[in-house]
């Protein structure tokens, strides 16, 4: 279906009004009149987009600022920004191959972030044997910090199994965890700390939660400023300067957002009961259904859900997000209708 405006709480289908629950605007920065005016004062003071690169000799003070408080509310040594989610991982991905290292990703690991000569981590179910041997190498592993399918953050006990012979660089991507998992913009980067890693690599689209049309890289200093002379990041324009301005001056707005959400939540899945068809958490935004024939089911009691074949996944992904800007009336009508699907 093809709308004519941003999809919010609703959206308008061929002249009809309908509950919208898909996307990805977790916290509802988009549509939200005070992140946009912060933003709107952000293009004022720094011009609609700046075409030149980070490296030249006339710098903006706003990259820094903005970097510098991600770097602390993420708990990472360093930061960049750059211009996409998706550039952030070829970035980081490129850089690393310059190295003769193996790469190793979990399963359904985000296409941003899975080198070409990527091998899966695990093989029939047990972790790749190559792993477990005494072969003194560099390693790769990229893993999403939370998969989608699933509502919970990634696991990581396979870090115990790893031989100690290999120099692991874990590298995460955090798009849709950024923001609405952990405190406030804590993520998941932080929580994770293990003997057998040399280096844990963040990257992230901040156009989900965040609303920013942009991307992040986290990890130490060393990593970042190598980063810096990739020709992919000295060539490439970066981030908008005022959404980085409307980040900065918005932090009450975001807590007040991801309060919102919580609550949402709370009373969502309040005494919510549905069958194993069914994946949920009541700290998550978004419920899953392996049952295809859930999205005519909704769209016929007003309800448009997020469906669609996604590249790494064998059949169509079906997800209901639960945002921020959700009203108790919405979230009651989808909780009645999952009830009455549900049968």
């Amino acid at each position: 279906m093809v709308i004519d405006g941003f999809p919010d709480r609703e959206i308008i289908v061929n002249g009809q009004p309908f509950l919208y629950f898909g996307g990805t605007s977790y916290l509802g920065l988009s549509t939200n009149e005070a992140f946009q005016n912060n933003l709107i004062s952000g293009i004022k003071k720094w011009g609609t987009s700046y075409g030149s690169s980070r490296n030249a000799n006339v710098k903006l003070s706003v990259y820094e600022k903005a970097e510098h408080l991600f770097s602390e509310v993420i708990g990472a040594e360093a930061v960049v920004t750059c211009s996409s989610g998706a550039l952030a991982g070829k970035l980081v991905v490129e850089h690393l191959s310059k190295h003769e290292i193996t790469f190793y990703h979990y399963p359904k690991t985000h296409p941003a972030i899975l080198h070409k000569s990527s091998v899966p981590l695990f093989v029939n179910g047990k972790l790749h044997p190559n792993l477990l041997n005494n072969t003194n190498e560099a390693v790769v592993i990229t893993v999403d910090a939370l998969l989608g399918l699933e509502v919970e953050p990634t696991a990581f006990h396979f870090l115990n199994e790893i031989s100690s012979q290999k120099k692991v660089t874990l590298v995460l991507d955090e798009s849709h965890s950024l923001g609405i998992v952990g405190e406030h913009l804590k993520g998941v980067f932080s929580t994770i700390s293990h003997e057998k890693l040399f280096r844990k690599i963040m990257v992230s689209s901040l156009g989900k939660a965040l609303g920013i049309s942009g991307g992040i890289i986290a990890a130490d200093t060393g990593f970042i400023e190598a980063l810096k002379q990739e020709p992919d990041f000295v060539s490439s324009s970066s981030i908008n300067p005022a959404y980085l301005d409307a980040f900065l001056v918005s932090q009450d707005i975001i807590k007040a957002q991801r309060k919102k959400l919580q609550n949402n939540l709370d009373f969502l899945f309040e005494g919510l009961i549905l069958n194993s068809d069914f994946k949920f958490h009541k700290e998550y935004p978004v419920i899953y259904c392996e049952d295809e024939r859930l999205c005519d089911f909704l769209y016929e009691q007003g309800i448009v859900m997020t469906h669609f074949k996604y590249p790494t996944y064998k059949t169509a992904m079906s997800r209901i997000v639960i945002t921020a800007n959700h009203t108790q009336n919405d979230l009651l009508k989808l909780k009645q209708s999952l009830i009455a699907f549900n049968g």
